[in-house]
């Protein structure tokens, strides 16, 4: 299995407008591929269309982490 990107960009769309269905899927498969010891990448899309990569995420304690920040205010 692939490393997984999560677009920082769809996942705060999200949050405003409530989809916490979506949002549960994506963290459901970023547990997949953690748990197959592969890694989560954080993207950000960039106005032009290109993405960059800031942050990795490779345990589950530190995709907990960031779910729980996702869903701090939902």
């Amino acid at each position: 299995m692939q490393e997984f990107e999560i677009n920082v960009s769809r996942v705060e769309e999200l949050q405003m407008i409530n989809d916490v269905a979506e949002l549960e899927q994506i963290f459901s498969r970023a547990k997949s591929v953690v748990v197959q010891g592969e890694t989560v990448t954080l993207i950000r899309q960039n106005v032009d269309g290109s993405t960059y990569k800031f942050e990795e995420i490779s345990t589950e304690a530190d995709l907990e982490n960031y779910r729980e920040t996702v869903f701090k205010y939902l």
